[in-house]
């Protein structure tokens, strides 16, 4: 298990993660604008078969980083439609005491991390429950790189029109709900933020979220990150709408908390879900990467 190192604030030297993110950052950025994976400029080499490869001269570190983030750095052309989330939780799969206390599960290295995140994808999606309790900004704040879309799935219009998503002016932002709340919505926050879509009876009156990602797909957000909570990313994965789990576990044991990560139930072990996965330190943390979809298809030079 390789640990992923977390710079905040360095200065990039030729060869080290600090020097790489900038890179990771410029990926994004070509992936964004349609462009070839690589040219002369690029210090990464690119293959239809393999992806993107480092050439020498990194340290172990930056390595580590890149081993890491590969699968979705190699999303381009028709594969960049793609859906990556995250979670944190403890041993015993709590995200938060019973009575909400969430601060802190996972260590600061976690937070880096999803800033990372939140900086190589074109969307952040949370749910209308982790808006109302943390009033999160959703920003790269610890890192560099551009602030993504911000997406609240909220279907029942119940997060506040104050919360700092709506107000803060940081990034983009849309709101998803029920079409019966599309207009008290348009006129929150004008028809252009806001994305109606029907619960389906079939669902348990809940959103398709396939529709969901098709809605953000048709608004040219390809990359999307799913970062909570814990009903909103387990949905995702029951949903089969999710292609990759980022699942960092704590060790702390919180007891009768509230739930992570929660799939359906399998009477069988053969039955049960059992992912491809790798595992990555993080600081005291332990991070899980979980595909949940096939590898990508060859892309054209």
């Amino acid at each position: 298990m390789s640990a992923v190192p977390v710079p905040l604030n360095a200065i990039p030297v030729k060869g080290d993660v600090a020097a790489l993110w900038q890179w990771c950052l410029d990926i994004a950025r070509r992936r964004r604008q349609g462009l070839r994976p690589v040219d002369a400029d690029l210090p990464l080499s690119w293959s239809r078969a393999q992806g993107y490869a480092l050439q020498h001269g990194w340290d172990d570190e930056a390595r580590t980083l890149f081993a890491l983030f590969k699968p979705l750095l190699d999303r381009h052309g028709d594969d960049a439609a793609w859906t990556i989330g995250q979670l944190g939780q403890s041993l015993d799969g709590c995200i938060a005491t019973h009575r909400g206390d969430s601060c802190f599960v996972n260590g600061p290295e976690g937070l880096v991390h999803l800033h990372r995140l939140r900086a190589l994808c074109d969307a952040v999606i949370v749910g209308a429950s982790t808006v109302c309790l943390d009033n999160p900004q959703l920003t790269t704040r610890r890192v560099p790189g551009d602030n993504p879309t911000r997406v609240v799935l909220d279907p029942s219009l119940r997060v506040p029109a104050g919360a700092r998503v709506f107000t803060d002016g940081q990034a983009p932002t849309l709101l998803v709900c029920d079409v019966a709340h599309r207009a008290r919505a348009e006129l929150r926050l004008g028809a252009a933020h806001v994305v109606a879509l029907p619960r389906h009876a079939a669902l348990g009156h809940r959103l398709s979220l396939a529709e969901v990602v098709g809605a953000l797909r048709a608004r040219g957000l390809r990359l999307l990150f799913v970062e909570g909570g814990g009903v909103t990313v387990s949905a995702f994965v029951q949903q089969h709408c999710l292609d990759r789990l980022h699942l960092i576990v704590a060790p702390v044991v919180i007891g009768a908390g509230h739930p992570g990560l929660q799939v359906r139930r399998s009477d069988a072990m053969g039955d049960a879900l059992r992912p491809p996965a790798r595992t990555f330190a993080l600081g005291g943390d332990v991070l899980w990467d979980l595909a949940l979809s096939k590898p990508p298809r060859p892309v054209s030079d």
